[in-house]
């Protein structure tokens, strides 16, 4: 982590007293079913955000990143969006929602480095809102539960804090995505933080968003995960994600369930005429989507990553002609990608509106995919591409 700690050293003149760091994830097959309740499979990341930090005693909260020029000050009791330094709301919306449980905390300075691309769909700001909620306890210990303050963690020796358990992760989790639908304004689900705090190296997480029950399931194989990123930025705040999802809830309630978690084919097809068309649409892609989680779990059970590269083409393909959360550059990624001999699959991953797609590679032929795609996708789009071979990480820590 020396890049964050000589920042903060440089910014602040003095070291920093703790190191946090968040990964970003990866949404191996599951677009868009968390909010709804459904299943979904994730990876963790190596790459992350990485905060540098120490406690104030003035009641203020400093930051400063690698990224942005500005460097923000403001009080440790009242939060308001700076359109100004939009990163930083990530921040103070988790300080937000922890002020609303009645963590008590004082003000700290702190320097943040991501190695995340930004607005690539791999989920940059939960690993910031992870680390933020990781940092302020690692200053000032708290617990969660049931979204209340509870009887705060006692240190360790060497002023180490107990690891985190699941109930805790959980916990952290849910105010991360408070934090971003009430402070950001993005509706989103559980999966991003979840992923983030639950990451496991070399195996994906399986996560049941109605029960919040995770698994995890190994990838160990002659495999690798490649990232390539379209260029096309997408901005979730923008309001596209927020329109699928009150899509994907007015289908429910037209139906008469709670959500689209308990609706399956049949029903959908039996029921069609209660939903507008958009509706179906969006319904029809989510419904099926949990089901390929279903079948994209077993086939991971049986090492069958040919099999789970197959469900991943289907998934892009439904949320290219039902969901309509692709893009140009998207589509044109995975179908060069599928052409390729060694591509085991490929679909856009996260939000969707640009972003990256996530390929499931041989490892042996992983040189000559990551040659030939970039060279075909200037050939096509114009735009330089730089892809990513990522290694599946341990959570945040």
């Amino acid at each position: 982590m020396h890049d964050v700690e000589k920042l903060f050293r440089n910014t602040f003149q003095q070291p920093s007293i703790a190191l946090v760091q968040a990964p970003g994830r990866l949404e191996l097959l599951g677009n868009h079913t968390d909010y709804n309740q459904g299943l979904v499979l994730a990876l963790a990341i190596d790459r992350a955000v990485r905060m540098a930090l120490a406690p104030r005693r003035d009641g203020r909260v400093e930051l400063v990143s690698s990224a942005f020029p500005e460097r923000v000050t403001f009080s440790a009791h009242e939060f308001r969006r700076d359109p100004a330094a939009p990163w930083t709301d990530y921040v103070k919306g988790v300080l937000s929602q922890l002020r609303e449980r009645g963590v008590h905390f004082g003000g700290f300075s702190a320097a943040i480095h991501s190695t995340i691309p930004f607005g690539a769909g791999l989920s940059s700001s939960a690993a910031l809102e992870v680390a933020t909620a990781l940092a302020v306890r690692r200053l000032y210990p708290y617990a969660l539960r049931t979204g209340r303050a509870a009887t705060p963690p006692q240190r360790l020796k060497g002023d180490d804090l107990p690891l985190l358990t699941p109930v805790d992760k959980i916990e952290i989790a849910r105010l991360c995505q408070a934090a971003e639908s009430g402070f950001v304004g993005v509706n989103c689900g559980l999966l991003d933080p979840l992923s983030s705090l639950f990451g496991k190296a070399f195996h994906a997480i399986e996560i049941d968003c109605q029960s919040l029950a995770i698994d995890l399931l190994s990838m160990a194989g002659e495999i690798a995960i490649v990232v390539c990123n379209t260029g096309v930025k997408h901005a979730l705040v923008g309001g596209e994600y927020n329109a699928l999802r009150a899509h994907c809830e007015a289908a429910a309630r037209a139906l008469g369930v709670a959500s689209l978690r308990s609706v399956d084919m049949p029903m959908l097809t039996a029921q069609r005429a209660k939903l507008s068309e958009r509706q179906y649409q969006c319904a029809f892609h989510v419904v099926g989507e949990i089901q390929r989680v279903v079948f994209g779990a077993r086939a991971l059970r049986d090492s069958d990553f040919a099999q789970f590269g197959q469900y991943m083409l289907q998934s892009h393909e439904s949320s290219r002609d039902f969901f309509h959360n692709s893009c140009a550059e998207l589509d044109v990624l995975v179908e060069l990608a599928r052409s390729q001999p060694g591509c085991l699959g490929a679909r856009l991953t996260g939000g969707g509106f640009g972003g990256a797609t996530i390929n499931l590679v041989q490892r042996d032929q992983v040189p000559s995919f990551t040659r030939i795609i970039a060279e075909r996708y200037q050939q096509h789009t114009g735009i330089t591409l730089e892809p990513m071979v990522c290694q599946i990480a341990d959570g945040a820590f």
